[in-house]
């Protein structure tokens, strides 16, 4: 096995719950074989659902903790620790499945972070954001506005490709690959909760033998995104 599975003419019937495990299953097998980054990912995973919980009676700290420990060591597992190198498994070049990636790529995420990291310098020398804010008269009221930055750039980033797919793809996609961003840390949670363990006693990059041999209970490999 290796190569993308055949186009499937019943790919238009799948319902909306299909092709969110399609989506989840194709996210895994393609971009997640060190164990590194899964364990990231299971960092990640508990910090957003603290995130969750936290937005209802604390969202000041909620967002800092999304952004800063979440996404941050999200991010940092596809950066640094993901293999760049062809993908053995799924007969695949990195810049190939860097093209048909669903969401944000590393292309589009270094744009989205490189937004994340200026908005602090950025809302410091434009405390009214044109208009938008209530002028920060202290560190209390700038760390405050730049809470809400941040969550603006989050849902923001969120709708844009969610909308973008919409364009390029279909409105299915777009709604399913947004269900799949907001519910992704309860599923990381549990796909990636053992990666730590792996890791531990050395194993650097998941064998992938459930890939291999289409054993995954989730769903099986779909088709390559054409975009």
């Amino acid at each position: 096995m290796g190569s993308y599975a055949a186009a499937d003419q019943n790919d238009d019937k799948r319902s909306f719950f299909e092709e969110l495990r399609v989506q989840r299953w194709d996210d895994h097998r393609l971009y997640h074989h060190s164990r590194i980054n899964q364990s990231l990912h299971f960092l990640s995973a508990c910090c957003f659902i603290t995130t969750y919980i936290m937005l209802f009676f604390d969202p000041t700290s909620a967002v800092l903790l999304g952004w800063v420990v979440a996404m941050c060591s999200r991010q940092i597992g596809h950066f640094f620790f993901e293999p760049k190198t062809f993908d053995e498994v799924n007969d695949a070049s990195f810049e190939h499945k860097e093209d048909i990636k669903v969401g944000y790529n590393l292309h589009r995420k270094r744009v989205l972070h490189g937004i994340w990291a200026a908005s602090p310098a950025f809302l410091y020398f434009f405390p009214s954001m044109f208009g938008l804010y209530e002028p920060h008269s202290s560190w209390d009221e700038y760390f405050y506005n730049l809470m809400i930055l941040w969550l603006v750039l989050a849902v923001g980033a969120l709708l844009f490709r969610t909308v973008h797919l919409f364009f390029i793809s279909d409105v299915r996609t777009g709604l399913v690959w947004a269900t799949k961003i907001l519910t992704d840390p309860f599923h990381d949670f549990k796909m990636y909760c053992k990666s730590p363990v792996y890791l531990f006693r050395g194993e650097l990059i998941d064998p992938m033998y459930h890939v291999v041999h289409r054993t995954q209970d989730d769903d099986e490999p779909s088709k390559p995104a054409t975009m």
